[in-house]
């Protein structure tokens, strides 16, 4: 498989990923619906990526995120689990933070996506190291935008500081949680507002009856 954005060396990569992801929704989606969602994917991490070295990889990730969102808008998969997206405006601070803290609160109770509506090129480094004092490895993690299936499929959508770029949908449940933006901060205000999300987080998880870990 190949995109019109993907460089040569990337195609096997992308080959892999596709058949990668056609093992996993076997029965689900066929081989057209697979390719067609990881190319947008990949296409949107190339616009704004600093280094394309593992892009094949993050765009497998990313298209199947979009997949596992599609099925359960589809009514092909649901296993009762709530599902919460997290949005801030690059992706790279806030709304990583939070997802972090859901994941790492809830395990597998219940699923967590993030997105932004201006995706940056990295994870804010601060960042990455406040969540590591908390024991939350966010390294692997990278900006990607939202899509219409992962807000469609929230049961939560969280927005933080987007505004008017968050996408509406009638009838989701939204919260707006008003956090500053790490970017540009101090060592000692990115734990201020790590600190602040992860209460967030808890209070959510509990509002949404999912026990959250000590």
């Amino acid at each position: 498989m190949s995109t019109p954005a993907a460089p040569a060396e990337h195609h096997p990569a992308l080959q892999t990923a596709a058949e990668r992801l056609a093992d996993n929704f076997r029965g689900t989606y066929g081989p057209e619906t697979i390719e067609r969602f990881l190319q947008s994917s990949y296409e949107d991490l190339y616009k704004n990526a600093s280094v394309t070295t593992f892009l094949p990889l993050l765009a497998e990730r990313f298209a199947g995120e979009r997949l596992h969102a599609l099925a359960k808008l589809d009514g092909l998969s649901s296993d009762g689990r709530p599902t919460v997206l997290f949005l801030c405006v690059h992706n790279a601070g806030r709304s990583q933070m939070a997802l972090g803290f859901l994941r790492h609160l809830a395990g597998d109770a219940a699923v967590g996506w993030s997105g932004g509506s201006e995706p940056g090129a990295e994870i804010n480094p601060l960042v990455v190291q406040v969540m590591k004092e908390r024991g939350v490895d966010v390294s692997e993690e990278f900006p990607k935008p939202w899509t219409d299936e992962t807000v469609r499929a929230a049961d939560v959508v969280i927005t933080m500081g987007c505004g008017d770029a968050c996408p509406i949908f009638p009838g989701k449940r939204y919260e707006e949680w008003e956090l500053e933006d790490p970017a540009g901060q101090e060592l000692e205000a990115v734990r201020d507002i790590r600190d602040q999300i992860e209460e967030r987080v808890r209070h959510l998880l509990g509002a949404l009856n999912v026990t959250a870990s000590s």
